[in-house]
């Protein structure tokens, strides 16, 4: 049924004193999963997908008053996860206060010790290599490559110019095409 309801309807809802929690709910419902899947390949971890979730959700509870519609409800919600995992990453980082490829390393760690873990796979060999991307560029892989979405799309998502998100993925595919043949 949620699926089902238009997101400007849901605005609306959101907008009447009398359904904006019913409409909040509604709107968790219809975008919770693509958005956990979108963070979580970002960020590895269950427990820390939910996390940021969390704190995405919070966000757009505070900000969807003002939320003016310039884009769609779908593109707003995947700028804020983006950003939401993009921050949380950096926190990690520094929390860790160690180099980049150290960061990248225990991430990749994570991967590897996943009971499902098989290095002979290429799925495996994949989220390696995806790990060794950059923050921004492992976000403008995840969107186009896993989440099917259009440059005009991720240029509102990213607040980036088409061209820019064309040359990061395709950096991005050949340094995932050489971490594959050579590992």
């Amino acid at each position: 049924m949620t699926e089902n309801i238009d997101d400007r309807e849901l605005l609306l809802l959101f907008k009447e004193p009398g359904s904006k929690e019913k409409a909040y709910t509604c709107i968790i419902k219809k975008y919770q999963e693509k958005l956990y899947w979108h963070i979580r390949r970002l960020v590895i971890q269950h427990e820390d997908a939910n996390d940021v979730l969390q704190n995405m959700f919070i966000k757009v509870w505070k900000g969807l008053e003002n939320f003016r519609e310039d884009s769609q409800l779908y593109t707003w919600l995947y700028r804020i996860a983006t950003n939401e995992s993009l921050t949380f990453l950096e926190q990690q980082k520094k929390r860790a206060a160690t180099s980049l490829s150290d960061n990248e390393n225990g991430l990749s760690r994570h991967i590897e010790a996943d009971k499902y873990f098989d290095p002979k796979k290429i799925e495996w060999k994949l989220q390696l290599a995806i790990q060794q991307l950059p923050d921004k560029q492992k976000a403008v892989f995840n969107l186009r490559y896993y989440d099917e979405m259009p440059y005009e799309e991720m240029s509102r998502v990213l607040e980036t110019s088409e061209g820019a998100l064309k040359a990061s993925y395709h950096h991005a595919v050949k340094k995932i095409e050489d971490y594959i043949l050579n590992h």
